[in-house]
């Protein structure tokens, strides 16, 4: 019996978990047109030629943890986004920029 309160207790923590990171679009767009508008363009289309295209997918056939940790790390022109935005806020902008594929 006590197993069974131990089994529901860690399932209504992992689903307040999940739903605590659960990406918000609208909120990933803005903090992109903050932020990345300049490099990665209008709706995902590359403004600088070292810049993916998100648009034509480029880099989002990676997981979602392998792009954040990309975020926060910076590459090549793109700084370290690491102490500047929270990791709710990296995958609210993955979110959003998962809906920018053609």
């Amino acid at each position: 019996m006590r197993r069974r309160g131990t089994v529901a207790f860690a399932l209504a923590m992992f689903s307040a978990s999940a739903s605590a990171l659960a990406a918000n679009i609208g909120e990933g767009q803005r903090i992109y047109q903050m932020h990345c508008l300049g490099c990665h363009g209008v709706g995902g289309q590359s403004a600088i030629p070292t810049a993916p295209n998100f648009a034509r997918s480029e880099r989002l056939m990676q997981p979602d943890t392998t792009l954040m940790m990309s975020i926060k790390a910076g590459k090549m022109t793109m700084p370290s986004f690491n102490g500047i935005l929270r990791d709710q806020q990296i995958l609210d902008v993955i979110a959003y920029l998962r809906t920018l594929q053609r």
